[in-house]
């Protein structure tokens, strides 16, 4: 019984990775008043230019790098249209997502279902990998999960507790006033942007590297989206973040379980969706709850010198 419990949270985790790097990024994003519904995009670019690196250099890290770059490099264009020339940030975001997903298909498409010879393996933990059943879990994992919890708690500690994260705030809650203080009110949010790309690309990068370790067009599997309601789900709070993406995984891997037992197969692929659902109708009906919630300037463009 123990077995399968360790063997189910296990895969939780793996499912839920992707999304925990996807989420911690978007929040970046969002607390400075910037929406960017191109997670998709971002992702399966990430995903494509991951595998096709690891594939050229026969190394999983440069993966990792390129997924990440190329993730960061394509949320520029959102932030450019978004930031610099003030467009409709909804527009522009879905706009990167079908571009994304678009190049990533006419990329990857001569390397469908070819494996890679080298992949992005376990890393155990010394000692702490030993423990019973927490050490299988949380101590024998790859480097993305690693580098996702690092991530969610060190933008965590910097959104509540620095300088840098007091500007962030204060730009997406008002740039008027920020501007007012000396903060460069758009090289902020294209930082916080460039943050959320980068994140995405390399939440994407472990669905080529490590979790399927090959590439499959469409292998993101709607995953951005999922994100961006993840986002609002965890309250714009990074910690808040582990519980709704690995909440998520399981949810993916409960589709798994149920398949022997005959539930249709259509039903099961509704899961992840419907579990979305459900986070936006939570999300609002938490909306008054204290805590860091929704930036008052989310979505909006802001001209310098506007009062």
């Amino acid at each position: 019984m123990d077995s399968i419990v360790v063997t189910v949270l296990v895969r939780a985790i793996v499912a839920g990775t992707p999304l925990l790097l996807g989420t911690i990024g978007e929040i970046v994003a969002e607390r400075s008043g910037v929406l960017n519904l191109g997670v998709e995009g971002m992702m399966a670019v990430g995903a494509v230019t991951g595998y096709l690196a690891a594939l050229a250099t026969g190394n999983p890290w440069i993966g990792l790098a390129a997924g990440l770059a190329a993730g960061a490099a394509l949320s520029l264009v959102h932030a450019f249209v978004s930031v610099t020339l003030r467009a409709n940030q909804v527009v522009s975001g879905l706009a990167l997502a079908m571009i994304g997903t678009g190049l990533s298909g006419l990329l990857g498409k001569p390397h469908i279902g070819q494996p890679l010879a080298h992949k992005m393996n376990e890393v155990a933990i010394p000692v702490l990998s030993g423990l019973p059943v927490v050490g299988p879990i949380l101590f024998a994992r790859d480097p993305f999960f690693y580098l996702g919890v690092l991530s969610g708690c060190v933008f965590w500690f910097l959104l509540r507790h620095t300088l840098w994260g007091v500007r962030v705030r204060s730009v997406g809650e008002n740039p008027a006033a920020a501007e007012s203080q000396g903060v460069g009110v758009a090289s902020v949010r294209y930082l916080c942007v460039a943050i959320g790309g980068a994140l995405a690309g390399m939440g994407g990068a472990h669905l080529s590297l490590a979790y399927s370790r090959s590439w499959i067009e469409g292998m993101t599997g709607g995953r951005g989206w999922i994100v961006v309601a993840l986002t609002i789900f965890a309250l714009w709070n990074p910690l808040r973040a582990f519980a709704g993406a690995f909440l998520f995984g399981g949810v993916f891997v409960l589709q798994y379980l149920l398949q022997p037992l005959g539930v249709p197969p259509n039903l099961l692929g509704m899961l992840p969706y419907a579990a979305t659902l459900a986070a936006l109708v939570l999300g609002g009906l938490r909306e008054g709850e204290r805590g860091m919630a929704a930036p008052a300037m989310l979505g909006e463009a802001y001209t310098r010198g506007e009062r």
